[in-house]
């Protein structure tokens, strides 16, 4: 445990940085999944407009440090392919 007062300071904005963080992560999640119901229903306007919607959220998450370049672009990616596949 943090014994000096800068320590202590250190651990109480570590624990509400995480908080935050933790719930950006579970806002782009919950983007993730209403593109995830969409294609599972075979709506493909409603998962293009997802998408579009979730792109932008992801980009800034990266911007913020959240989330690795490359998972970023991994996950738009993936995301992309379903909703393409929906149209075909």
């Amino acid at each position: 445990m943090a014994n000096s007062p800068s320590s202590k300071k250190r651990a109480r904005q570590q624990e509400k940085r995480r908080q935050h963080n933790a719930s950006q992560r579970s806002m782009v999640r919950t983007f993730i999944k209403k593109i995830d119901t969409e294609v599972a229903d075979g709506n493909y306007d409603n998962a293009q407009a997802a998408f579009k919607a979730a792109e932008p959220i992801i980009d800034k998450m990266v911007n913020k440090g959240i989330f690795p370049k490359n998972r970023a672009a991994r996950i738009k990616s993936n995301l992309n392919t379903q909703v393409k596949a929906i149209k075909s």
